[in-house]
């Protein structure tokens, strides 16, 4: 199979827009060469080093953020209005780790007597060169949620991005230059994913995160596993969105609506199995339906648009196969389901019914505006349908009753149970999954100590 061409293809036409040559192998050398050796002088720069140099990138992208979102745009089809809520969530990145890095590592004292020292504690210390590959969904945010924090924490960065959105890889090590990180801090390394076992093995790279598919993961994870190398996944999910009937039904619809829909539902996160309690099935489906059916498809540049293309011409056909086979093995189409006769890459607002679990799909990940609903007798199934799946990055639960509130938030196995709201990222909260969906955290300051050393410290 050839590689994946590194290259901009508008995905609201199917036109090639910009074509790269992806980096040799003495070029990827080099860039491992200048990391290795600014890591040396760079992780004794001062936090208040570090920081005005991540309020100076925070600053710029705030600057740019128009031109930047039109970038996104252009690579992956979110819509400009989507795009630049992202460009401006990466700026909050930026500054929450500027302001808040040193807090987040300070040493953390023992009671030295106990252990019979004078002086007792754990510090945290960088690791060195980590390798960052990432996926196109978030081209800007998932990137810059590794960098703010690996930066600050003394590290340094290699790039591995999708290679369908090089021009966004490109800006974000250009912005951190421009900010004033010294060279070789931060760089996009413009390879095919063939070549990132190369780069991984090198004895010099420390440590790898991964935010994208189960198979990239489990290929990342055993090269880091033989090399005995440190790795973070964030891998896929399949999230469910519970719905009990003390829930506010109106919220609920609505929100589900965005939750499924948001990245034009390309997003591991995104709520994609809804699950209903039966009393109230019949009216959550039949306006679930009904908003799914108004949002309108086109133009990712218009700000009247929903729902813009998928990304990459394969996603779409694979979301395409997996609503044909689950109609063609008996699940109901309420809206949705077709292909659209038009170029580019678009698929419109689907809801699926009537699933059962011989079904590829009660199992699989839809990465596409399609949502599975799914109906629950009471709150036993709706939890055992929720933890059905493979999957347990994040999950969503709706109701006002206090008692199933606890249960949902004892019981859902994921890594994250949002309460009558839809799953975000916060730069203040761990992220991250169980099961297939990965292990390790980033945000919040535990992803900031994901790569670190925790150096225990004992004076006599």
């Amino acid at each position: 199979m050839p590689a994946t061409p590194i290259a901009t293809i508008n995905p609201a036409t199917g036109e090639t827009v910009k074509t790269f040559t992806a980096a040799g192998d003495a070029e990827v050398d080099a860039a491992i060469t200048r990391a290795a050796n600014r890591f040396v002088t760079y992780r004794r720069t001062g936090f208040d080093e570090r920081a005005r140099w991540m309020h100076a990138a925070a600053d710029l992208l705030e600057a740019e953020a128009d031109e930047v979102a039109a970038m996104m745009t252009l690579e992956m089809g979110k819509t400009l209005t989507a795009a630049k809520a992202e460009a401006l969530k990466c700026v909050k990145g930026f500054r929450y780790y500027a302001d808040h890095s040193e807090q987040l590592l300070a040493d953390e004292n023992a009671d030295a007597p106990k252990v019979n020292a004078s002086k007792a504690f754990a510090r945290y210390q960088p690791l060195g060169v980590v390798l960052a590959v990432m996926p196109w969904n978030f081209p800007l945010w998932q990137a810059v949620r590794f960098a703010a924090p690996a930066l600050m924490a003394g590290n340094v960065g290699l790039l591995k991005h999708a290679s369908n959105v090089p021009q966004t890889a490109l800006y974000l090590a250009e912005l951190l230059s421009r900010a004033g990180f010294p060279e070789g801090c931060f760089q996009t390394l413009l390879i095919p994913s063939g070549a990132v076992e190369r780069v991984l093995r090198d004895p010099r790279v420390a440590a790898a995160t991964l935010t994208g598919s189960e198979p990239a993961g489990r290929s990342v994870a055993a090269i880091a596993g033989d090399e005995i190398k440190h790795t973070v996944l964030e891998l896929g999910g399949s999230d469910p969105f519970i719905v009990m009937p003390s829930a506010d039904l109106a919220s609920a619809v609505a929100t589900a609506v965005t939750a499924r829909v948001q990245n034009n539902g390309q997003s591991c996160i995104a709520a994609k199995r809804f699950i209903v309690h039966a009393d109230i099935y019949e009216e959550f489906t039949s306006a679930f339906v009904s908003q799914m059916s108004a949002l309108r498809v086109g133009d990712p540049t218009d700000p009247d648009t929903d729902i813009g293309p998928l990304a990459t011409e394969a996603g779409r056909d694979e979301v395409a196969q997996q609503v044909d086979a689950a109609a063609a093995a008996g699940a109901v189409i309420r809206c949705g389901g077709k292909r659209l006769n038009r170029p580019g890459w678009f698929y419109p607002p689907t809801v699926i019914t009537d699933i059962t679990r011989d079904m590829a799909i009660f199992t699989e990940e839809v990465f596409g505006p399609v949502a599975s609903v799914y109906c629950a007798a009471d709150i036993d199934e709706a939890i055992e349908i929720a933890n059905a799946s493979p999957f347990g990055l994040g999950s969503n639960a709706w109701t006002r009753d206090e008692a199933e509130i606890s249960r949902f938030t004892d019981e859902i196995e994921a890594g994250q149970v949002f309460i009558n709201g839809m799953t975000v990222s916060y730069p203040e909260l761990p992220f991250g999954g169980i099961k297939r969906s990965g292990y390790g955290r980033e945000l919040s300051g535990h992803g900031i100590r994901e790569f670190c050393n925790l150096k225990t410290v004992w004076v006599a």
